[in-house]
C-alpha cells in the first residue's frame, strides 16, 4: 500500500499542478436562455466546480461579456462569491474570449497548459476559446455537466465539435477524482467527500 508520489507539472493528466479554471459568461442574461439542462441544477454544478478549483488550489481565470457598457449584468452573484471577490474578471465585447487580450494574457501568464473551461453558451462561449486554445497548444476540458446551450442538439453538437478537434470531455465527478486521485492526500479528503455528497455521488466516504 505504498503510493506514488503525485506526479505535479509533468501530469500527463489532470493535476492540481497543470491546471487552470476558466469561468466564463455566467451571467444572469446567459443564465436564463440555457434551454440544454436545468438552469438551477446547472448554476449548482457550476459552483461545485469551482470550489472543487478552490480546494485544489487551481487557479481560475473568470470573464464577462458586456457588463463595463452596461448591457449585460456580472456574474451570478452566488458564482461570484465562490470564486472570490479577490479574483479579477476580465470583461469583454468578444464573443470569444481568446481574442481579448486581457483574458487571453491571463491564461497565459499561469503558466499551466491545461484549461477546464466553463462557459456559456455551449455553442459559441466555450466553443470559440477552446479551437483557438487547442491550436496554440493547450489541452482544453469542458466539463459537460456544468455548461449548456440554448438547446439540446445546439449543446451536444457544439461538443461534438470541439471533441473532434482535440478538446478532453470530463464530468464533475471525473474531475473531481482526477484531482484526488489518492486517499493518501488526506488534506482534500474531507473537502472532496462534501463536494461530492452534495453532488449526489458517493455519499457514505466518511
Amino acid at each position: 500500500m505504498t503510493s506514488f508520489d503525485p506526479r505535479g507539472v509533468a501530469d500527463h493528466m489532470v493535476d492540481p499542478e497543470n491546471t487552470v479554471l476558466t469561468v466564463i459568461d455566467y451571467q444572469p442574461l446567459q443564465v436564463s436562455t440555457i434551454n440544454s439542462m436545468n438552469r438551477s441544477k446547472l448554476v449548482d454544478n457550476a459552483e461545485l466546480v469551482i470550489r472543487l478549483a478552490k480546494l485544489y488550489k487551481i487557479p481560475i481565470i473568470l470573464s464577462t461579456v458586456n457588463v463595463s457598457n452596461g448591457r449585460n449584468a456580472d456574474t451570478v452573484p452566488r458564482l461570484r462569491r465562490a470564486i472570490g471577490e479577490d479574483v479579477p474578471s476580465y470583461d469583454r465585447t468578444s464573443i470569444n474570449a481568446w481574442e481579448d487580450k486581457e483574458y487571453q494574457a491571463a491564461i497565459k501568464a499561469t503558466g499551466r497548459k491545461k484549461i477546464l473551461i466553463l462557459a456559456l453558451w455551449t455553442e459559441a462561449c466555450l466553443t470559440f476559446p477552446t479551437l483557438d486554445a487547442l491550436k496554440e497548444g493547450y489541452e482544453v476540458y469542458p466539463v459537460v455537466d456544468a455548461v449548456g446551450g440554448t438547446s439540446p442538439i445546439a449543446h451536444e453538437t457544439a461538443l461534438r465539435r470541439v471533441e473532434q478537434a482535440g478538446a478532453q470531455l470530463t464530468s464533475i465527478a471525473q474531475l473531481a477524482c482526477e484531482l484526488q486521485r489518492d486517499w493518501n492526500r488526506s488534506e482534500t479528503v474531507p473537502g472532496f467527500s462534501k463536494i461530492m455528497s452534495e453532488f449526489g455521488a458517493f455519499p457514505n466516504l466518511n
